[in-house]
């Protein structure tokens, strides 16, 4: 360790004395972190090692200790106090409001600035959450949640879709679509939009235990839904109903959408299902995928580049529609509505 010039070294002491941090001797001094450390625990030696022999009088009175420095420094953040204020109000998270910063009012800090500064507002406790293996394309996990406040069309009432999403259990890539209202049919439509974003399909999937999907929950025969069944068969994809009761099970795509509410969605408001798919769309591209994440260290856009070769995709898309509880394929012809009317599936290829 290189030894101090002796007024440094009285300077460090005397921080140390009035409770400054080591980040704050580090800005005032400009003397590395290590040195400081090393100097503090010097100090605490020698404090130990004294005799503790009191001088002076029993009256004596010593002089209270000087107040702690005020800092020295502005953050980045500080012209942007109210808003961010304004954000933790609504309960957002850090990255919710770094990401505004930068879109909404050209903020060119650094996240971590960001999470420092709302850090010295308010107090958090971290959540835990468990880590499982999968291989590529081998899960997806599907679930329903709730979106932000929409208005319905041609009236002044707000009030909130399904959020639907789908994430690939290896990359943790999403695709995330909100709907007024959900039927068999509907969930088995969006199951095909989130195959095509993605450019193929799973193994397995993930589902929870929502009539749409599952008929009949079981642990080891469960009864799925027709058309979602025949969905499954056309893609080749396995579904496996979670337990009931058991999140866990499905703990990706619960994360999904507590991320997608707390980050994307938080404090905001729609004029139309449309505006809200297409900032979800935005999101998921702009700043979701491109995010590093944080168990495997690694950008999800990059590991999502890895998983795709291993999905796979039929010659030809299917739309299943649904009729009393059935559904009927010929020719390429899905046999729709409540009538006896044949509908042919979009035509196209994936």
């Amino acid at each position: 360790m290189n030894v101090l010039k002796p007024h440094l070294q009285t300077t460090i002491a005397t921080l140390l004395e009035s409770n400054t941090s080591h980040r704050q001797i580090e800005r005032v001094t400009g003397i590395d972190r290590k040195t400081i450390r090393t100097y503090a625990k010097r100090i605490e030696e020698l404090k130990a090692n004294s005799s503790g022999v009191a001088t002076g009088t029993p009256d004596q009175i010593f002089p209270t200790r000087p107040p702690a420095q005020a800092k020295l420094t502005t953050s980045i953040c500080e012209p942007h106090r109210a808003f961010i204020e304004a954000q933790l109000r609504f309960k957002r998270n850090y990255m919710a409001i770094y990401q505004d910063l930068v879109d909404q009012h050209g903020f060119t800090g650094a996240y971590n600035s960001v999470k420092r500064f709302a850090g010295g507002l308010c107090k958090h406790e971290p959540e835990q959450f468990d880590r499982l293996e999968f291989a590529p394309g081998e899960e997806a996990q599907v679930d329903y949640g709730e979106g932000a406040l929409t208005r319905v069309a041609g009236t002044e009432r707000f009030r909130k879709p399904r959020l639907f999403v789908m994430t690939l259990r290896y990359s943790r890539r999403s695709f995330r679509r909100v709907v007024w209202k959900s039927s068999q049919e509907t969930w088995a439509r969006l199951h095909e939009d989130a195959w095509r974003y993605f450019g193929g399909a799973c193994r397995y999937v993930v589902l929870d235990n929502l009539k749409e999907g599952v008929i009949k929950p079981d642990l080891y025969e469960p009864q799925l839904n027709a058309v979602y069944g025949a969905t499954l068969k056309h893609y080749g994809v396995v579904g496996d109903p979670a337990r009931v009761r058991d999140p866990n099970r499905k703990g990706t795509v619960e994360h999904a959408i507590g991320h997608t509410q707390a980050t994307a969605l938080k404090g905001r408001r729609f004029e139309s299902i449309e505006q809200q798919n297409q900032h979800l769309e935005h999101w998921e591209t702009k700043w979701a995928a491109q995010r590093i994440h944080g168990s495997e260290r690694r950008q999800v856009e990059a590991m999502f580049q890895e998983e795709k070769p291993h999905l796979f995709a039929p010659a030809v898309a299917w739309h299943a529609i649904l009729y009393r509880g059935s559904v009927h394929r010929q020719r390429r012809l899905v046999r729709a509505g409540r009538s006896q009317q044949l509908c042919s599936p979009p035509s196209g290829h994936w």
